[in-house]
């Protein structure tokens, strides 16, 4: 009666026994602040993939207009 959860084979039980190792390592009042940090992270990953789709989409559009001035000019 083993569930996988996550990846890589997780069971329930293996789930608990890493959640309190962690808990026994970083302590009842690290652990938000840990998560703090996490979201941080995450936050400003997404936001630079966001400016970095933003250059992109910009780039391509300057492209097609440089390129429909062109057709129209011959």
């Amino acid at each position: 009666m083993n569930t996988t959860l996550l990846f890589m084979g997780i069971g329930t039980q293996e789930f608990l026994f890493l959640a309190l190792i962690i808990l026994l390592l970083f302590g009842g009042k690290k652990i938000p602040e840990l998560m703090k940090g996490i979201g941080k992270g995450v936050r400003s990953f997404k936001e630079g993939m966001n400016e970095v789709e933003d250059n992109l989409k910009e780039t391509y559009q300057k492209k097609e207009e440089t390129t429909s001035n062109e057709k129209k000019e011959k």
